[in-house]
């Protein structure tokens, strides 16, 4: 299934954690490698929206929160890409697709 090019990306989650380096699962440096960097957030939401529109959502497991999906690719930045794995969540209370993270493809 394909994740809604719709669903939303909260702006914070790209800006206050994905970008921002950390002691513990920083994923900040893993995407400067390819150029994505706090100073344009943008691109970063683009190239996540950009992988859903090319790749299928692949169920992962139900909680009382919803369903989540799996979308696997190639990651494009500024400065060339990355294989990941982004996470999203089809909520149960409104069915509404919600962007929960993004990791490397080990």
């Amino acid at each position: 299934m394909r994740i809604p090019k719709d669903a939303v990306i909260a702006p914070a989650k790209i800006t206050e954690y994905l970008l921002v380096q950390r002691r513990k699962n920083d994923k900040s440096q893993f995407l400067a490698q390819v150029g994505f960097t706090r100073d344009d957030p943008e691109s970063l939401t683009a190239a996540i929206r950009n992988l859903i529109a090319e790749h299928e959502g692949v169920f992962d497991r139900r909680n009382e929160y919803g369903t989540f999906y799996q979308v696997e690719g190639n990651l494009h930045g500024p400065d060339g890409s990355l294989r990941v794995i982004t996470v999203w969540i089809q909520r149960q209370v409104d069915d509404v697709f919600w962007f929960v993270t993004l990791k490397p493809v080990r």
